[in-house]
């Protein structure tokens, strides 16, 4: 099972974390610039890392060049992916 989840990138940040909400996406942010794909290969490396899941299952479906990116992780519902990423908040 999969779903999609709406996440906000902020690239070129300190350091990779999860930033709360930001509408109706997660905000993370990336160490790393959002040159020559480094950003979304942060956010695939990232989100795997977060989730306890192989890269291979993270996936960027929409929003390759813009900060509002949709993701999917598969055998995750997008619900399942909030909770770990944000908790209870």
């Amino acid at each position: 099972m999969s779903d999609q989840l709406v996440v906000h990138v902020q690239p070129r940040a300190r350091r990779s974390e999860v930033a709360g909400r930001h509408g109706d996406a997660v905000k993370i942010r990336l160490a790393a610039p959002p040159v020559d794909g480094a950003a979304n290969d942060e956010l695939v490396r990232f989100l795997s890392e977060q989730l306890g899941v192989p890269r291979s299952a993270v996936r960027i479906a929409h929003g390759l060049t813009g900060r509002r990116k949709t993701v999917v992780v598969e055998g995750l519902t997008a619900g399942a992916v909030t909770h770990a990423l944000l908790g209870a908040a």
